[in-house]
């Protein structure tokens, strides 16, 4: 399928998504206000990391397995049996860990003794949400874009349903167990799609672990064990620092302007996801790489630009209409959050080649380096700037990453260069 046409179809999911976010997002910001809007990014974090540790880390794998071996289904179901043995043992395992550290957990990451609840509903919820991830990882790889988008649809919905409703009646509590509850109840509709298709058999799902599949999956598991920690842990210390110097409502203002940035910037993260990543997958030659990015680029960049000068123009409208009065002083944060979503996305798609051509060293090494970069740079700017810090941190770190990752894939290139004039020798 096309990059214009996955686009299209991508859109109508992510023009749901971006309307249930705003609607979600305007509730959240008056049932919790700034405070609390910090302590829901920490949880949302906590949650990413949990997740990817019970069996996330494979689903990127699992989608380039897929999309790799297309022509051959007992080596995708042989894919699928392993990936989903691992994270069954995986969510065992991290489940019981949380049962374990809920307390402890809920007084160190949430700065709230009476939270631990929200980490055993997560520890039970585990299995179904990794289940969830796998699906849409296998629907990905297959290229069912229809069934992507329906059940991208259904998610925002249930989540959307789910988190406003528990948020009106419980407050903050309701709002962090509603982020436990809605991947699981997700699985649902998602496997209901699936289902129906000649490709998918639940037996295909289960089988015995095979060492093939296991090593394919083993380098994106450590790119994704990588991502999955370094990520969201730098998140979380960020806010922690900008709660400590600053206030726990300065967090807050970060967390809410980074909140901004995810949702406009949703349709091209998961075109790039769903078109990009398996069309990376099946490249053979240097050319045909160089002309896959820079198609991408065309597409992408212009359109980021642009959704990027429409949000600083409407920062005032936005911050008043999505959030409250209250978070009006997140407002001096638009200009260099907004220039540093424009150089991430310009990095993301080199980025990604990473991914496709299972570069893990070089995937594992930049992901640590700039995630510390990123908090590094945050305690020297917040020093200096105070909260407006940490977005041009924010925007220097991904300068720096996109100027390293541009030398790293240009290596690349001209290793599969040298690859192809040998085979032709």
């Amino acid at each position: 399928m096309s990059l214009v046409k996955t686009s299209l179809l991508n859109g109508i999911a992510v023009a749901v998504k971006v309307a249930s976010a705003l609607v979600l997002n305007k509730i959240l910001a008056v049932y919790v206000g700034p405070a609390g809007y910090a302590v829901i990014g920490q949880f949302q974090n906590a949650v990413s990391i949990v997740v990817n540790l019970a069996g996330g880390v494979v689903a990127t794998g699992v989608t380039k397995a897929t999309a790799q071996h297309y022509d051959d289904e007992a080596k995708q179901h042989a894919v699928w049996q392993t990936a989903i043995r691992f994270s069954l043992v995986a969510s065992l395992i991290a489940g019981t860990s949380l049962l374990f550290l809920g307390n402890w957990m809920s007084e160190w990451l949430l700065h709230r003794a009476d939270m631990s609840g929200v980490f055993v509903c997560l520890a039970l919820s585990l299995p179904a949400m990794a289940a969830s991830n796998l699906l849409l990882a296998i629907v990905n790889g297959k290229k069912e874009i229809g069934i992507y988008v329906t059940a991208n649809i259904f998610g925002s919905l249930i989540s959307l349903l789910i988190t406003g409703l528990l948020a009106y009646m419980f407050g903050l509590y309701g709002a962090l167990v509603a982020f436990t509850i809605n991947p699981a109840a997700a699985l649902l509709s998602t496997a209901a799609m699936v289902m129906r298709r000649d490709w998918f058999k639940a037996k295909f799902l289960w089988g015995q672990v095979n060492g093939k599949a296991l090593r394919e999956l083993a380098g994106f598991g450590l790119m994704g064990l990588t991502t999955a920690l370094t990520v969201p842990v730098t998140y979380m210390l960020i806010r922690g620092h900008l709660a400590t110097n600053l206030g726990l409502n300065a967090a807050g203002y970060w967390q809410a302007s980074w909140k901004i940035s995810e949702i406009y910037l949703m349709l091209i993260t998961t075109t790039l996801t769903v078109y990009y990543l398996p069309r990376l997958a099946e490249i053979k030659t240097a050319q045909e790489m160089k002309n896959e990015i820079f198609k991408v680029y065309r597409f992408v960049m212009p359109l980021v630009l642009v959704s990027a000068l429409t949000i600083f123009l409407l920062r005032d409208f936005i911050i008043n209409t999505l959030f409250t009065s209250e978070f009006m002083p997140m407002r001096k944060l638009f200009a260099w959050q907004i220039t540093g979503d424009v150089i991430k996305i310009g990095a993301f798609v080199l980025a990604y080649v990473m991914l496709g051509r299972a570069m893990t060293k070089s995937y594992v090494i930049t992901e640590i380096a700039f995630c510390a970069s990123f908090f590094l740079l945050t305690w020297v700017f917040v020093s200096k700037w105070d909260l407006l810090g940490v977005a041009i941190a924010y925007a220097v770190n991904y300068s720096m990453y996109w100027i390293c990752i541009f030398f790293l894939i240009r290596h690349e290139l001209r290793r599969m260069d040298n690859s192809e004039e040998v085979v032709g020798a």
